[in-house]
């Protein structure tokens, strides 16, 4: 898809831009616990300074299109098409340069069930044009944090692209994948890529604690993010992510495929 229009057109329909099924009510809830540094919204950035609600609202409003009315309390938040685009392209332009010198990437979803085939597709395509896709780490045990307490998760990889996975969860389809915001994951395998001394990654392309956990150690990081997700873009803010898109990240697997193409596309990755 090389047509901004239709792009445009097609993040409106699939509810990527426009108006999106996280709530503001959600979101704003997001920016006061990343005010207050909550760790579980940090996702692994440590802020290099104080970020108060107010400033996070003006930066979400920025970056994503959000409304900057602290009134503004309840009902669908809005992304700004032109915004997610414009980053698209920022995005695309990022990995094709990566492609360009070949350097070594990590691709890491905490949406396996939303995102995967998305970043496999990327995965594939920068494989194919030089670029060591790498898989450190496979099978590690990370014991992360969630709702119901402390899980013990298995690092895995489908096709290039690592998530976490329930234990005793094998196969190479995303089934067992689960959800996580931590950073754990991408520390682990930046630990085991250097443990062995094999190379670490000029550049990491995924989600949440994916993202935010390489930025953080001084890896370049690009990747996607939700109005409910204040820390990537803080970190873009704060120059220790190089890219972030706005968009819903959790909504259906294939409405996904026109960005994909588009990326593709722009990046001269496809085939």
């Amino acid at each position: 898809m090389r047509d901004t229009g239709a792009l445009r057109a097609h993040l409106i329909e699939a509810r990527l831009a426009g108006t999106i099924a996280t709530t503001r009510e959600k979101s704003l809830g997001r920016y006061r616990l990343f005010a207050a540094r909550d760790p579980r919204v940090l996702l692994g950035l440590d802020p290099e300074r104080d970020w108060p609600l107010g400033e996070v609202l003006r930066l979400m409003g920025q970056k994503c299109g959000v409304s900057v009315d602290p009134a503004h309390t309840s009902g669908p938040d809005v992304i700004d098409p032109d915004r997610t685009i414009a980053a698209l392209d920022r995005f695309a332009d990022r990995m094709g340069e990566a492609a360009g010198r070949r350097v070594p990437v990590l691709l890491g979803t905490g949406h396996p069930h939303r995102l995967l085939e998305f970043y496999a597709a990327l995965a594939d395509a920068l494989s194919s044009a030089g670029c060591p896709v790498l898989t450190p780490a496979y099978g590690a045990r990370v014991d992360i944090a969630t709702r119901f307490g402390v899980r013990t998760r298995v690092l895995g990889y489908v096709r290039g692209v690592a998530l976490m996975r329930e234990t005793g969860v094998r196969g190479a389809s995303g089934a067992g994948g689960v959800h996580t915001h931590s950073p754990l994951p991408v520390r682990t395998a930046l630990a085991a890529a250097a443990d062995f001394g094999g190379p670490l990654p000029g550049l990491v392309i995924g989600d949440h604690g994916w993202v935010c956990g390489a930025g953080q150690l001084g890896i370049e990081a690009i990747g996607l993010a939700d109005t409910d997700d204040p820390a990537l873009f803080v970190g873009q803010a704060e120059g220790r992510v190089s890219e972030v898109v706005p968009l819903d990240d959790a909504v259906r697997a294939a409405s996904y495929r026109p960005l994909m193409r588009y990326v593709l596309n722009r990046a001269h990755l496809s085939r």
